[in-house]
């Protein structure tokens, strides 16, 4: 649900409509499920995953968790758009940090049999939205998936990645868990996101207090995404991005907006505390160079889609080395022999 109009304004077309309310199904919740505790060890312990588990417990908890959606039902369309790469059916799936359940709205019970939600807050999971898919709701980590090798057909994750530690892991327990053939379709955020928040903030900072500390989180490149999911055993990869500008009254209401949506920032570098004069002269220098013509101010949002396939035989291969028969200097004369032949005709 978007705020008033001519306040809150996004900046894109219209997703696609969700399963009709009178469609609704069962929903069937997995207890006892633990979540392992501590990353790897290669990992970089860059987030408190404790925490960010309570601010998504937190945001579920709210009186109205749905007014703060409007982020994640844009881009779960785009998601599943892109599933249209691979057209078929899919007896067991598989959504990675589901939220309240953006993902299994865009989905049918001709397309997927049955449907496992997973995610680390046991609020979101209670709250998540109804499907007419029959759904289990899994409490588990996306670095510890709790699920046996070659398990589901489909995979995906909807913002939800960008949160993880190890995400070369996740990428793996993803392929892992993933049938000969499955395809993983995800999103996450980009490099990008929330550059308008982190700009103002840093000058505001080193202006009143002489330096800063990161106040928005790190975000993976889009030039390691083809490469991690390379190197986690996917092939077939496709990997592209999109930004979305949302428009706001000012600072503190984006910032509001990103504690109800669960994704203030977790990093253990954080700084607890910005002093009141810090917090001010950053809503001022957010407002003077990024305002609109009508007085908001704008954020964006990048975000990274990216499909990878687990191999079967069944699936095209490229030619084996040495085996063409046309050199690509010899492309060159494609026009001429076309025009030759048509003249033969």
């Amino acid at each position: 649900m978007l705020r008033p109009a001519g306040l809150w304004r996004l900046l894109w077309r219209p997703w696609a409509p969700g399963v009709p309310a009178e469609n609704l199904g069962r929903r069937k919740v997995a207890s006892g499920v633990s979540i392992p505790g501590g990353p790897s060890p290669r990992a970089l312990n860059i987030f408190d995953r404790d925490l960010k588990r309570k601010q998504k417990n937190w945001a579920a908890r709210q009186p109205e968790p749905a007014k703060f959606d409007y982020l994640r039902e844009e881009v779960r369309p785009r998601a599943g758009q892109r599933g249209g790469a691979a057209p078929r059916d899919f007896s067991l799936a598989l959504d990675l940090g589901c939220g309240r359940g953006y993902i299994a709205q865009h989905l049918n019970k001709e397309t997927v049999g049955k449907f496992f939600q997973t995610d680390i807050a046991e609020n979101a999971l209670k709250n998540s939205l109804e499907t007419e898919i029959p759904t289990v709701s899994v409490l588990a980590d996306e670095e510890f998936l709790p699920f046996r090798e070659n398990t589901f057909d489909l995979v995906v994750s909807s913002l939800s990645l960008h949160w993880v530690n190890d995400l070369p892991r996740a990428l793996e327990q993803i392929h892992y868990v993933l049938k000969p053939d499955g395809v993983f379709i995800g999103a996450m955020f980009g490099g990008d996101t929330l550059y308008e928040l982190r700009c103002s903030l840093q000058l505001a900072e080193t202006e009143r207090e002489g330096g800063f500390s990161p106040h928005v989180s790190p975000f993976t490149a889009i030039s390691d995404l083809g490469h991690l999911l390379g190197r986690a055993g996917f092939n077939t990869l496709t990997v592209d991005t999109d930004e979305i500008q949302v428009n706001y009254p000012g600072m503190f209401e984006l910032m509001e907006d990103l504690q109800g949506m669960g994704e203030s920032n977790c990093s253990w570098n954080r700084k607890a505390l910005l002093h009141r004069d810090t917090m001010l002269a950053a809503a001022a220098v957010y407002r003077e160079m990024y305002r609109n013509e009508d007085g908001s101010v704008p954020a964006t949002y990048q975000i990274y889609y990216m499909i990878g396939w687990k191999y079967h035989d069944s699936q095209a291969r490229p030619a084996e080395r040495g085996s063409a028969t046309v050199s690509f200097g010899e492309l060159g004369k494609i026009n001429n022999l076309m025009s030759q032949g048509k003249k033969s005709q």
